[in-house]
């Protein structure tokens, strides 16, 4: 009894609290579950990436072992191969990531993107100062292809419009022969940023799993409160006068 109120709980209120408050709490600990793989998986990545680099694997059975693995390529550019992913923002900046197939020195080839370019050089003449020629050594991060997000629509190789890297699908496009099936991330140098800019070293991977476990946890407990608050009725809506 809290003055003049007492707590008269209600059946079918009782039954869907608990069984929200359940199911709430449930949500919140897989969250706690979740923040827990996804801290470890950043710290597989983050060693990954400080690891010396390995010469770029020909097979990779399971990509999960190899994602963010430092390689380092040694090759020629076949920049007359180069395609552009668009709708890619630097900095608040609209562009494209510049992705030119790489021909290694023992005759594999594989797909390097080599950063952010702007917008304004979405011609292939545009590209043109940022070639290099002969053979280069690059440093760079296995990464996933065919990855995207829901609502981004598929590739269109006929009209040569990208939005992510399908390895297989722009090795046909261009008629590359067999590529490897990654692509490199090429790490950006040291010094000036300047055009293509590079993948930074730092990784960045979401992980708002605390806050998601919290707001389940949070909603829970409004919920409570709010049961009893509801219930707390006065004293003469709950017994009778006895006068």
């Amino acid at each position: 009894m809290f003055g003049n109120r007492r707590f008269r709980p209600t059946f079918w209120a009782t039954f869907f609290t608990i069984i929200s408050v359940i199911f709430m709490g449930s949500l919140s600990y897989w969250q706690l579950e979740r923040l827990a793989w996804k801290s470890n998986l950043i710290d597989q990545f983050e060693s990954r990436v400080a690891a010396e680099p390995v010469a770029a694997p020909d097979k990779i059975d399971n990509i999960e072992d190899w994602r963010y693995r430092r390689v380092r390529l040694e090759g020629t550019y076949l920049h007359d191969k180069e395609l552009l992913i668009t709708g890619k923002p630097y900095e608040g900046n609209v562009g494209f990531h510049l992705v030119t197939p790489m021909k290694l020195v023992d005759g594999r080839t594989v797909l390097v993107k080599r950063g952010w370019i702007e917008l304004k050089h979405r011609k292939p003449a545009d590209t043109v100062p940022m070639h290099v020629e002969g053979i280069q050594t690059v440093d760079g991060l296995i990464r996933q292809d065919r990855l995207k997000g829901y609502f981004v629509p598929d590739n269109e190789p006929q009209n040569d419009v990208w939005l992510y890297i399908d390895t297989a699908e722009m090795a046909e496009a261009r008629d590359l022969g067999p590529v490897l099936p990654y692509f490199v991330d090429q790490l950006r140098a040291p010094g000036p940023l300047k055009m293509p800019i590079g993948a930074d070293s730092e990784i960045r991977v979401r992980n708002e799993h605390l806050s998601y476990a919290a707001t389940w946890a949070l909603l829970a407990l409004t919920l409570i409160v709010i049961y009893v608050i509801y219930h707390m009725k006065p004293e003469d809506e709950t017994e009778p006068d006895r006068d």
